[in-house]
């Protein structure tokens, strides 16, 4: 009776996994995207969102005059390939880089404010943020407590100042969201990143540069999560 009791309980304990968004969301219009996904998972795990500290510039914007909820549609990144423009691109090699301290703790702000978390997704730029997070935490930093790892449309920092975290291979599990046909973040760039990790989960799917939630996907989510939910 009591291996039953245990494993009902085990069946009834939810995930809380901290989510990311990629480069020029925020934590409302991610929320709004990944609604198929949150369904998905629902009863398994719980995706916490919130916005990156950076305000990407947009030349085009009005005045918020005061608007409280300007801020809740700004575009958000994690840092910028070009700090001269403050500006982003997956594909720019550069030797600077701006805003990745800044969002380092503002992530362990929020693990520290809303955790404690089972795991940490990401999203593009999202997801190349989780992916640092990752080597970060596999060198002991304190600020990082989780059991896994999502990455959806992940990519390798082009960044120079970010070569020391993929020196070696990363043991964090984890999953790999890879989309066949995505003009952003190509599959590529996907299986690049892939290789910096150990024993990884690859779900591929026929689309592009989106969160998938469709039954192939959820049933790689599932058997994924599973795993730490006993």
């Amino acid at each position: 009776m009591a291996a039953t009791d245990a494993s009902r309980a085990a069946q009834k304990r939810v995930l809380r996994v901290l989510a990311l968004h990629g480069y020029r969301q925020n934590e409302r219009s991610f929320w709004e995207r990944t609604g198929a996904l949150r369904k998905v998972l629902r009863g398994r795990a719980e995706l916490i969102t919130f916005s990156a500290p950076l305000v990407v510039p947009d030349p085009d914007a009005e005045p918020s005059d005061g608007d409280p909820n300007s801020s809740q549609d700004e575009s958000r990144g994690w840092w910028f390939s070009n700090p001269q423009q403050n500006s982003f691109d997956a594909m720019e090699e550069s030797n600077t880089c701006s805003g990745l301290e800044a969002s380092l703790d503002t992530v362990a702000k929020a693990f520290s404010e809303l955790g404690p978390f089972d795991g940490i997704l990401g999203f593009s730029q999202g997801a190349a943020l989780v992916a640092i997070i990752c080597a970060l935490k596999q060198h002991g930093d304190p600020r990082f407590h989780f059991n896994f790892a999502i990455l959806v449309a992940g990519f390798k920092s082009r960044s120079s100042e970010h070569t020391k975290h993929y020196q070696q291979p990363n043991t964090v599990p984890s999953l790999h969201v890879i989309g066949e046909t995505d003009r952003v973040i190509s599959a590529d760039m996907s299986r690049e990143l892939v290789s910096h990790f150990e024993n990884p989960f690859i779900v591929m799917h026929p689309g592009g540069h989106y969160v998938p939630a469709c039954a192939p996907q959820k049933k790689v989510y599932w058997e994924f999560l599973d795993k730490f939910l006993s």
